[in-house]
């Protein structure tokens, strides 16, 4: 499937690591392919990646994606096309699916996301309804969205081990509910294929157990096009038994603050780039931007101010935060109408369908775009369906969604990994020894 030409925000000078990018295209589509014959891609992926001209990382990285109508409308047909090879490969013979979102029922604008998966994947050729977990839900409900649309939200049905509705017997069951409040029991002990998998919920799901096997990857691809691997890989670090409101392990956070900040600022003056590092520090597990701050010194995190603890100490669904990853902050130098921005890609299997720049323009190329006041500008086709040509003109935009596109893809590579590693724990014969959390896993402070 092709990668697709796209307009983006940015129009400067192609990069050298984008060019190296460009250069070992054949030897980078080879490589995914092997890759993919030895590890399943999730279902679908988000990647929210920051591009500081002298580095393009991914900095997060969503196993249940929101946000699909925000992608532009002409990318329908690379997404349908990707939908029927991935649910092939998962559910051959698949004619029924339910769709199990998030228990948003006043964002219209998240349910539109809902409505445009739907319609995406019954364009794929499958039956597709949606199942909600809400308990007040117990007839179809419709609902009418913003742009047009409706969504019909129905009574999920559990009958022995096998999940649907009254009238509708599922072959697969797609999630796109982040089980950041754990795992209902509805959802327990299902005979039907689950995708994304429960276990990659962020009830057990971590960010750092995801850069762990980014590492890995990311290693692996910078060999093979001959760069440093930290352009393509930011630093990070992981406190763990962190409580803000009790102000219990500011001495490991501020510490591991301060090493990132080092090394960091070490490669800055290894490569001779004249900027102020900074780290995001953030929840370990949990998304939609919460649990964030910017962080340029290691005393901003001692002593926070009542505020900035309420802040850091929940996230989504009011889960407590305890484990915090310090990540190296990777500024952004792209914008669009004189606001900051940041690439998002979107996945389907391992094929890209498309993307959208966030956008805020009231935050900063060191902050957090991901926050109230933030919108969204969809990335558009130049050319449908084209593969990226590196005899183009080094700052074709074409060129530059195509360096996104081998990033993003590694980052769900490395998400491969992990969801690997988690069912392989969950699937442990009795008496097998496997590790407590994920802490057991990873490596020490950076």
């Amino acid at each position: 499937m092709a990668v697709p030409h796209l307009t983006t925000a940015l129009t400067g000078p192609l990069l050298d690591l984008e060019k190296r990018i460009l250069a070992a295209m054949p030897e980078i589509e080879g490589w995914f392919r092997a890759q993919w014959q030895e590890h399943t891609p999730p279902f679908y992926g988000s990647v929210d990646l920051r591009n500081a001209g002298y580095k393009l990382a991914p900095v997060d990285m969503n196993l249940f994606p929101a946000g699909f109508n925000n992608l532009n409308p002409v990318f329908r047909p690379l997404a349908i096309q990707a939908a029927q090879v991935t649910v092939d490969h998962l559910c051959p013979g698949i004619a029924n699916l339910l769709i199990v979102p998030e228990n948003h029922t006043r964002n219209l604008y998240y349910l539109q996301n809902v409505a445009t998966l739907r319609d995406t994947l019954r364009l794929a050729g499958l039956k597709v309804r949606v199942g909600s977990l809400l308990p007040e839900i117990t007839a179809p409900t419709t609902i009418e969205l913003p742009d047009g649309n409706s969504l019909t939200l129905e009574a999920l049905v559990r009958r022995g081990r096998r999940l649907g509705l009254a009238d509708f017997d599922p072959c697969m069951v797609l999630l796109n509910n982040d089980l950041s409040a754990g795992l209902p029991e509805m959802l327990q002990g299902i005979d039907q294929t689950i995708m994304p998998p429960p276990e990659a919920g962020w009830h057990s799901r971590r960010k750092s157990r995801h850069f762990a096997a980014y590492d890995t990857v990311a290693g692996f691809l910078a060999e093979l096009i001959g760069v440093d691997p930290w352009v393509i890989n930011p630093y990070w670090g992981v406190c763990r038994g962190v409580d803000f409101q009790a102000r219990t392990g500011e001495e490991c956070l501020a510490e591991t603050v301060r090493q990132v900040l080092e090394r960091t600022r070490t490669k800055y003056r290894e490569l001779g780039i004249d900027q102020k590092p900074f780290v995001m520090v953030k929840a370990d597990a949990g998304t939609y931007g919460m649990g964030v701050m910017s962080v340029k010194d290691p005393s901003e995190v001692v002593g926070l101010n009542r505020k900035q603890r309420n802040k850091m100490a929940v996230v989504k669904e009011g889960m407590a935060v305890s484990d915090v990853l310090v990540q190296e902050g990777v500024p952004t130098f792209e914008t669009l109408k004189d606001a900051v921005a940041e690439p998002v890609v979107y996945m389907l299997d391992r094929f890209v369908i498309g993307g959208f720049y966030r956008v805020h323009t009231g935050r900063g190329d060191d902050e957090n775009l991901n926050a109230p006041g933030m919108h969204f500008e969809p990335l558009a086709f130049e050319t449908c369906c084209s593969e990226p040509d590196a005899a183009k003109k080094p700052d074709a935009p074409p060129n530059r969604f195509y360096a996104y596109g081998v990033i993003s893809r590694l980052s769900l590579l490395a998400a491969a990994h992990e969801i690997e590693a988690l069912m392989t724990e969950r699937y442990a014969a009795p008496g097998a020894v496997a590790p407590e959390s994920a802490a057991a896993e990873q490596p020490e402070p950076v």
